[in-house]
């Protein structure tokens, strides 16, 4: 099955950068404001989503779902509900992150949920590439700058950075210390993350 593209409405400087991440056959959900971006990189999404507090609703023939502006679930979850339900197990969230710290925090909250629901996304704003990392290593090329990891679901123990300014063997970190901030890949290496028990927050600093 292809990929589920989330757009939501915070900004993206780079289109250029954002348009290399896309693939010709991804499915696309624009959510509320997010269609803007959409509309930028000349995309044509294959739903809407929103309760259309921060854009106009649009006069489109495009599958559109609106939503109540009071409810428990925010567009972006929602619309990743829905994909999930349509049966996408791997997502790439754009304009998701990089404005109001609130909604950066409750869509780094998504990529939680998809994981519990056996899905990967990975989250794309203009500095950064966010993924969780749990038991299967995840690499890291030297085309990343700086990397760090982050305690956003409890302890994460069994910790091990391997081709990397900072090796960790078996390390544990913690919600309340940021041990694993601006770590770098060695150059010309591909540094490698794993973890035992416990997931964490990977960064990829450009």
């Amino acid at each position: 099955m292809s990929r589920c593209v989330i757009f939501g409405g915070a900004p993206i400087s780079d289109l250029a950068a954002v348009r290399r991440y896309l693939r010709p056959d991804d499915y696309i959900i624009a959510c509320d404001s997010g269609l803007r971006l959409v509309d930028a990189l000349g995309l044509t999404p294959d739903l809407i989503v929103g309760d259309f507090d921060s854009s106009a609703r649009p006069d489109t023939d495009i599958e559109t779902i609106v939503l109540p502006c009071e409810k428990d679930d925010t567009d972006t979850v929602y619309a990743a509900r829905e994909a999930l339900s349509r049966g996408f197990d791997e997502f790439l969230l754009l304009g998701a992150a990089g404005g109001r710290l609130d909604h950066t925090l409750g869509n780094i909250a998504v990529l939680l949920m998809l994981d519990a629901q056996g899905a990967h996304g990975t989250l794309v704003d203009n500095y950064s590439e966010m993924e969780l990392v749990r038991q299967n290593p995840v690499p890291v090329p030297d085309s990343f700058a700086y990397f760090s990891l982050l305690a956003v679901d409890g302890d994460a123990s069994g910790v091990t950075v391997k081709n990397a300014k900072y090796p960790l063997c078996g390390a544990v970190i913690t919600p309340d210390y940021p041990y694993g901030i601006s770590n770098e890949p060695l150059s010309g290496q591909t540094a490698e993350i794993s973890v035992g028990s416990g997931r964490l927050l990977l960064i990829k600093v450009f």
